[in-house]
């Protein structure tokens, strides 16, 4: 593994060059951030103390949830960083790593949402089987696969990404290090690692997404097939949460690596979506949406204030 670079670091010019934004933008995102902790870590210690939600759909949540705070981490602190920093430097080394990590942790999310899917199928269509079929052991094999192959994507990609040699530029238009950001700095053949990327991308995102399609399509199938109006609505209302989940992530995901890297407000709008609003909306969609959570909330929230009285 080499590189050549004879830059030392990269500028990350960020969202803005104005002083007085900046200071702005270092509250907001503060705030963001703090609320991503407090949301998932709150979602996480319900999932583990309540028993009522030890099954398989609040496992993947829990999951999920553990997964929101590790990709958050990745882009946040940095960006925050470069908001009070004059220089917003990062390393070339510092800049590779976050590029696998992130890849690693939204490759990850990618099949946690699949997984999720199959789990809702499974629950409308086998509802007296669902226990059966979605044991522990295959639902503790079925997250051990979904980093496994998304850290093993980020290593492929990675590995080729270090053969790139970057010689002059060194400004990057974007807050955060993510591939597409590096190839028009780089004074090196970029074919190889945009061929990799490119590959990747739809086999492991596109290849998720189908996944995702085609359980919705059964699902889609099951309910239509119920004869009860309750009773397909309940159906319904088991799927909401994941699917806006899915279309938040992908919506803003697959459409951030699709665009030609360019700088654009719009390119950092979507890249913000995934990485920073994303991981705060998702214990908001699955608690607000959820019965099951917010009586878990409450019933854990009572629980503590009993203690201090």
């Amino acid at each position: 593994m080499r590189n050549h670079s004879t830059v030392p670091e990269f500028i990350l010019l960020g969202l803005s060059a104005d002083a007085q934004v900046q200071a702005l933008l270092f509250v907001l995102f503060l705030v963001i951030y703090l609320l991503t902790l407090m949301g998932n870590l709150m979602l996480l210690l319900v999932v583990k103390v309540d028993r009522h939600l030890h099954t398989p759909m609040y496992f993947f949540l829990g999951q999920l949830s553990f997964l929101d705070l590790c990709h958050s981490s990745v882009t946040v602190p940095k960006l925050l960083e470069n908001l009070l920093s004059v220089e917003k430097t990062i390393s070339v080394e510092g800049c590779l790593a976050q590029v696998f990590f992130v890849f690693a942790t939204g490759g990850t999310e990618s099949c946690l949402l699949a997984v999720m899917a199959y789990d809702r199928y499974v629950a409308i269509s086998s509802p007296l089987l669902y226990g059966q079929v979605m044991s522990r052991q295959l639902c503790a094999g079925l997250v051990w696969g979904s980093w496994s192959l998304a850290f093993l994507d980020a290593f492929i990609n990675i590995l080729v990404a270090l053969n790139l040699d970057f010689c002059e530029a060194q400004n990057i238009h974007h807050f955060i290090c993510e591939l597409p950001s590096l190839y028009p700095l780089s004074c090196s053949d970029v074919s190889a690692s945009f061929t990799t990327l490119l590959c990747s991308s739809f086999i492991h995102f596109f290849g998720n997404f189908l996944l995702i399609l085609l359980s919705y399509i059964r699902i889609l199938l099951t309910i239509l097939g119920i004869s009860s109006a309750s009773g397909r609505s309940k159906a319904f209302s088991t799927c909401s949460s994941h699917l806006t989940a899915v279309s938040f992530f992908y919506g803003s995901g697959l459409l951030r690596y699709l665009m030609p890297n360019s700088g654009s407000t719009q390119e950092l709008i979507f890249s913000l979506q995934y990485s920073v609003i994303t991981p705060m909306l998702n214990p908001l969609i699955y608690s607000l949406k959820n019965k099951e959570v917010k009586a878990a909330v409450r019933r854990m929230v009572t629980k503590y204030l009993q203690c201090f009285k």
